[in-house]
Formats: structure tokens, sequence, C-alpha cells
């Protein structure tokens, strides 16, 4: 158990230091080849702090672990909305453009939604079970192509994003081995993590599904919840939002439709629950827009997302610990 916990921990630091020599060495990549800096906000920033759900996600499709994998998507996704944004929102209101309100904030609603719709192939096609298949990651993939080519169409106009100045191309050898370096990271320490939440999960008898919504989930949400809580403090409020917004759109419709066509995903009826959740979050941000200040987070509407989200992790959690006290008061 210590063994596995030490490893979870090291698969962390791994992961997210990995993401952080990946993206820096996109980044100035990409200034060497004059690549713009609202094209570097929009591509490296969103890959950036989606890789760990990335990496994690692949590791566990690979392993065969599809509970985990779906677990840390859904998980990450309610993480960012009403952990991420809480906090947030708590060091600085949220003041966002009328674009995010009703183009971005609804298209995460929308890979809520559709993936929902996928999964459930036993109330749709009266099928024995659900299951996210090729085809099915295959559409997801699709519908990430649209959003990119959408993201692309509003680049330009797009407020927010942080200006970055201009600077010297680094030597392409240092490029590499930096980039080369964090894919390693991310690569490793996805699998780490993966391994460990099970062999960690197995040992206290927690279920794969519930350590891919909670530990997995909020470890790989940490890039999330360092940029939106930095950018909150800077004053770049868009950029906390639009990041928490954007990263969700990703780890629907490119990081689940990688993993799904990697190997198909069973669906666990009981994850509704967590599906339902997710969608639920989406439209609490919505609605966040409009109550109070229009298209402003407030502090207050922080902290009720925050208590939201200790509610569900008690709802996880309390099936465990309300079976292991009988049985350890009866030992």
């Amino acid at each position: 158990m210590i063994i596995s916990s030490l490893l979870m921990l090291a698969g962390f630091v791994v992961l997210l230091k990995g993401a952080d020599l990946f993206v820096d060495g996109a980044a100035r990549l990409a200034r060497g080849m004059n690549v713009s800096p609202m094209a570097v906000g929009l591509t490296v920033v969103a890959f950036g702090t989606s890789a760990p759900e990335l990496f994690v996600n692949i590791s566990a499709g690979i392993s065969g672990n599809t509970d985990i994998a779906l677990g840390n998507i859904l998980g990450s996704n309610i993480a960012n909305i009403l952990l991420v944004l809480g906090l947030s929102a708590l060091v600085r209101p949220l003041t966002v453009s009328t674009g995010t309100v009703w183009k971005e904030i609804p298209f995460s609603l929308l890979a809520a939604v559709l993936l929902w719709v996928l999964a459930s192939d036993v109330y749709i096609d009266g099928a024995v079970r659900s299951t996210i298949t090729r085809s099915d990651g295959l559409v997801l993939l699709g519908f990430f192509a649209i959003f990119i080519a959408y993201t692309a169409s509003i680049a330009a106009p797009v407020p927010g994003l942080p200006e970055v100045s201009p600077a010297p191309a680094d030597k392409a050898a240092l490029i590499a081995l930096k980039m080369t370096v964090g894919f390693c990271g991310l690569l490793f320490g996805g699998r780490w993590i993966v391994d460990s939440a099970v062999s960690l999960g197995d040992y206290l008898a927690i279920p794969r599904a519930v350590m891919g919504l909670t530990v997995v989930a909020v470890g790989t949400s940490l890039p999330e919840l360092a940029t939106s809580v930095m950018a909150a403090r800077r004053g770049d409020v868009e950029i906390a939002v639009g990041n928490v917004v954007g990263s969700n759109i990703f780890n629907v419709f490119f990081i689940l439709g990688v993993t799904a066509v990697i190997r198909p995903i069973p669906f666990n009826p009981a994850a509704n629950v967590d599906m339902g959740v997710m969608m639920a979050a989406s439209i609490m941000l919505f609605i966040f827009m409009f109550t109070g200040r229009v298209r402003v987070m407030d502090r207050w509407e922080g902290v009720l997302a925050l208590l939201t989200y200790a509610l569900y992790v008690v709802y996880l959690l309390y099936p465990l610990f309300s079976t292991a006290v009988p049985a350890a008061s009866g030992g």
C-alpha cells in the first residue's frame, strides 16, 4: 500500500513536470516557426493542461483499465468546473465574454450530452450492454475536428489570451530534447498513476471507477487548477474560464475519442449518475452567467460550486465507509 501510494505521488510529479517541459518546448518551437501568439495560446495551452488526462487514458486503454479511463474523464470534467472554477472564483470574480457564454460553454454541454447518447446503447438500441465503441470514438474525434475548425475561425477576435512576448528561437536540439523528456515524463507518469491506482484501489477494496473519478481525476486536473487560479490572480479571468471549458471539450471529444479507438470502453449504467453530474455542472456554469452580475461567476457562486463538489465526493465515498464501519466493528 505504501509503495503504491508513493508510486502514485511520484507519477503525479513526473506527469506534471513532463507536461510543463512538453508545453514549454512546444511553445518555443511555435515561436521559432513564427506562429502567432494567439495560436500558441489556443493550441499549446489547451493541449498542455489536458496532457495528463490524455496520457493517463492512453495507459489505461492499453492496459485494459477502461473503468479508470472513463472515470478519469468524467471526474476531471466535474472537478474542472466545480473545484477549479470554484477556487478561481474565490480568488477573483470571473468575468467572461459573450462568446464564451453563448458558444464555448454550450459546446462543452454538447460534449457531455453527446457522450451520454453514445454510451446509452441499452436505452436507445435495446442492447444487452452499453459500450463506447471504436466508431463512437471516431464520432467524438469528428466533433473535435469541428471544434478545432471553430476555434481557428475565431482565433483573431478572442479576447483575454495573454500576449506572448517575442523570443528568439532556441536551438532545435534543445527544443527536441525538452519535448522528448517531457513526452517521456507524460508517458511514464501516466502509466505509474494507472498501475498504482489499480493496486491501491484493489488493496482498499475501492472500485476502479471510483479511483478514476476521485484520486486520478483530481490529480490530472492539477494543471487546470494551477493555470486557472494563477490566471485569476493575474486578472486574466477569461483565461481561467476558457482554460476549463476548453479542457472539458478536449477531454471528451479528443481524449475519450482516442481512448475508445484504442480499446472500446464498456459503460457501466451506474456511471449515468456521474454523467448527469457532469452535465449538471455545465448547466450550473451557464446559469451562473445570468445570476447576480451578468457574465460573471461571483465568489458566492464559487462557494456554491465547491459545496456541490464536496457533496459529490461524499456521495462517491459514503458507500465505501458505510460498508467498512460495520465490518470493522463486527471484527
